[in-house]
């Protein structure tokens, strides 16, 4: 029995609504906490970004796409996609939706950052693409629920640092991993497991390295245009599969 529209995206929705009551309880927060005390919050978040990023990027040591070792195909990966992505001025484009809806909803402060930061951070990860495609293909939406949860959590610190532009990032949520739990139906046959496929792997390698880019950002350690290496997610199954045949 096909499933219905609900059943293919639940956990999206059940993530936005944990986004949005994080960012509710994080601005309740933010106006009773001194600046000093935020600024501790964003470098814990920042800590813990890292950490989240080094996990997922330790992906890239599991994969060996014929003679070409991960951790090669991840820099020829990632390195690719910034130039793709610099080439299309994703990050500019991105900025300039966060600017827009900070103007359209007269959004103060860092709106932007806390907009373009989260919606990375919420997006990119192995549970994001395999929670999607469990929740599109059999209604399971166990993994996106879990997901929900941590990024909850995650938006009470953020919001409490950056505003109410971590909320806008449910129209990522949306779009994204809504978008893939529909699209699940179609891939289906080429992902037919997608806890143990290699490209998945690849996929959470690279997105380990982007969300460590957003860690040292938040720990203004370095300013990495993240949303730049956006088309390495895309193109990683692409390179995997040409590294396998020239192999």
């Amino acid at each position: 029995m096909p499933l219905d529209l609900w059943t293919k995206t639940s956990g999206t929705w059940i993530n936005i609504l944990t986004v949005l009551i994080g960012t509710t309880l994080g601005l309740l927060l933010k106006s009773r906490l001194p600046k000093r005390m935020q600024q501790i919050i964003t470098q814990g978040v920042g800590l813990l970004t890292l950490w989240i990023g080094v996990a997922m990027a330790g992906s890239l040591a599991d994969i060996q796409a014929g003679h070409i070792d991960g951790v090669i195909l991840g820099l020829l990966t990632i390195a690719i996609g910034g130039v793709l992505g610099e080439w299309w001025g994703l990050e500019e484009r991105l900025t300039d939706l966060g600017d827009w809806l900070k103007r359209r909803f007269s959004g103060k402060g860092r709106f932007t950052e806390g907009f373009v930061a989260t919606s990375l951070l919420f997006c990119i990860g192995p549970m994001t693409v395999i929670g999607s495609l469990n929740n599109g293909l059999i209604g399971d939406n166990t993994l996106l629920t879990l997901k929900a949860v941590m990024d909850g959590l995650a938006s009470i610190p953020f919001a409490s640092s950056y505003g109410v532009g971590v909320g806008f990032s449910v129209l990522v949520i949306l779009v994204y991993q809504g978008g893939l739990s529909l699209a699940a139906g179609g891939l289906a046959t080429t992902l037919p497991d997608p806890t143990t496929d290699p490209r998945i792997f690849l996929i959470t390698g690279v997105g380990g390295l982007m969300i460590l880019g957003i860690g040292l950002g938040l720990l203004d350690i370095a300013r990495i245009r993240v949303v730049s290496f956006l088309p390495a997610i895309a193109l990683a199954p692409c390179l995997y599969w040409l590294a396998e045949r020239i192999s």
